[in-house]
């Protein structure tokens, strides 16, 4: 298995803009995602997992523990209810809106020794962001 904690910078991005139009993102906040360039950083302690991405405008924090449903306000303003699991080399985030109308997005950061590929789904688009491990 490969190490999953550690620090990555974004490297590649396809599809993000489609995949912010259909979580409905607004033109200028869109515009500000595609500009920035992500770190992230996971760190694992006692079962208790943090996962912290960084862009030149915020910092999202998020904590939690495999396969504990926890609630999550997202980045684009969504209350979610978001469990995490691990497969294999996989952490896969289930992100459940709470309020009608919204969209569910599913997360896959797919691990290897060189960094990470990061698939989110919603409402049929995905997006792939692939991070080099710093």
């Amino acid at each position: 298995m490969v190490q999953f904690t550690g620090n990555y910078t974004q490297t590649t991005k396809e599809n993000y803009e489609e995949f912010l139009k259909a979580l409905n993102i607004g033109f200028i906040l869109r515009k500000a995602a595609l500009a920035s360039t992500p770190v992230m950083s996971i760190t694992e302690e006692g079962g208790r997992w943090t996962m912290t991405t960084k862009t030149s405008l915020k910092a999202i924090e998020l904590k939690f523990k495999l396969g504990e449903e926890f609630e999550e306000d997202t980045t684009d303003g969504r209350k979610c209810k978001t469990t995490v699991t691990m497969e294999g080399n996989k952490l896969i985030t289930n992100q459940k809106a709470l309020k009608s109308g919204e969209k569910d997005v599913m997360v896959v950061r797919d691990f290897t020794d060189e960094g990470l590929t990061m698939k989110m789904t919603t409402g049929g688009v995905t997006c792939t962001q692939v991070y080099a491990r710093t």
